[in-house]
């Protein structure tokens, strides 16, 4: 017979668990220092090389081969490739010597190698002049949230902060969309598409839907003493499969080169979500538009979605703390729920980021125990994460804008501040005799 000692909640199980989590943040803090002593090694080893291939009068070629032979080098002290050990060579330098604050924000504990990683990933699209003024806002966007979190909110502001417009960028690298194909092991291949990415997600999410559809009509089949499922393929097979199936037999519909319309972006429909910055969608500027809980897409593109949707609603957020506090169509349901689904954006569980349209809406408050169906006590999460909640010792309550206050069962508490809103209304300034503001 079990110990209560033994099991979930038994003060046994519960000082294992306060080992464990003590020992992972020893361990975490030893191995962030061995990361940046080996970035600022490697750093080290790409100044040397510079140094020595760099008399004067130099060629270009003497300096390729002092690094390959540094490479070289410490590829043996490794026991890895020297072309690999080049190619971090040239990213420890730029870690290192272009994002110096970051490294030292890692370094104090206030960020991780994640955060690092997006931050020197996004802040690579700006001109290096404008890295270190990039990097002190980053940082303080990445306290106190995790990296996959915080990444599409930096690329917006890299976007943003660029001398180019967001819009001319995009056309350049529309130009360069193309598949390619790339043999793998065991008779496999990787199709790979660069697309624009309002329509790789349309794509995707398209897939999904009709993955679903085919799961969710599968029947059943008696095998001995057992029942299964007549067709036992994951979602991920059936993705890839109807992915096959459309494009061996299917009829390309949406060609730019014969339609007059959108073209692709015609069968874009509301499951994309995209929040639009008012200046952006009446063409006052070309910078970037929230496809929400994903990444940036360029403004023609938003404004083609937005011109083909048949709901319009004005977003209100509290001026102070930028919290959506309200919407024009206020009905419960589903009024509420595109409340939510602009507030949350994803899962309200701590690094989750699954978009809320893939999300459960729940009551933070039982609402079988007397928990109220009211925007105070709603938020989104993910199958997962609701599951956690209901089954397990988590607990979790919600303080005002949407806040919400996490504890573990050792007693930790997280803090899940409502992500900033993409979109801000603010009143239009008037003079007698205008027509009122939209």
């Amino acid at each position: 017979m079990t110990d209560a000692a033994e099991t979930p909640g038994g003060e046994a199980y519960l000082a294992a668990i306060v080992g464990i989590v003590a020992d992972v943040e020893d361990v975490a803090l030893e191995l962030a220092r061995a990361q940046i002593r080996e970035l600022r090694v490697l750093a080290a080893a790409g100044r040397l090389a510079e140094e020595q291939g760099a008399p004067p009068n130099a060629k270009v070629t003497l300096h390729d081969m002092v690094l390959r032979s540094i490479s070289a080098e410490v590829a043996g002290a490794m026991r890895i490739t020297d072309r690999t050990v080049q190619r971090r060579i040239g990213e420890a330098r730029v870690t290192i010597e272009g994002f110096p604050a970051a490294v030292a924000a890692w370094e104090a504990g206030r960020i991780v190698q994640g955060h690092v990683r997006a931050i020197v990933e996004t802040g690579l699209n700006l001109p290096a002049e404008m890295w270190a003024e990039f990097e002190k806002v980053a940082i303080d966007r990445c306290e106190g949230d995790t990296p996959n979190r915080v990444r599409g909110e930096l690329e917006i502001l890299a976007h943003r902060m660029h001398p180019r417009t967001f819009a001319e960028r995009h056309e350049e690298a529309a130009a360069g969309r193309c598949v390619r194909l790339t043999p793998g092991r065991d008779g496999m291949s990787d199709v790979i598409a660069t697309l624009p990415t309002v329509i790789a997600e349309g794509i995707h999410d398209r897939l999904t839907q009709q993955a679903r559809a085919i799961i969710d009509t599968r029947g059943e089949r008696a095998t001995g003493s057992e029942i299964v499922a007549t067709d036992a393929r994951s979602t991920d097979q059936v993705r890839a499969d109807v992915f096959a199936d459309l494009l061996l037999a299917g009829t390309p519909a949406l060609d730019d080169t014969r339609d007059t319309t959108a073209g692709p972006l015609g069968a874009i429909r509301a499951r994309v979500q995209v929040l639009i910055p008012a200046a952006t969608l009446t063409g006052v500027d070309d910078g970037p538009c929230d496809l929400t809980g994903r990444s940036p897409i360029d403004p023609a593109t938003a404004r083609t979605l937005a011109g083909d949707t048949l709901v319009w609603e004005r977003l209100f957020h509290d001026p102070t703390t930028g919290v959506t506090v309200s919407t024009d169509s206020y009905r419960v349901p589903s009024g509420m729920r595109r409340f939510l689904q602009a507030r949350d954006q994803h899962c309200r569980f701590p690094g989750c980021r699954v978009a809320a349209i893939r999300c459960e809406v729940d009551h933070t408050h039982d609402h079988a125990l007397g928990g109220k169906t009211e925007l105070s006590n709603l938020a989104h999460l993910c199958q997962r994460h609701h599951s956690m909640k209901q089954f397990t010792a988590w607990r979790v309550r919600q303080l005002s804008g949407g806040v919400l206050e996490w504890t573990s069962p050792l007693g930790r508490t997280y803090r899940e501040d409502a992500p900033t809103p993409a979109v801000a209304f603010t009143p239009a300034a008037t003079t007698p005799g205008d027509p009122a503001p939209f």
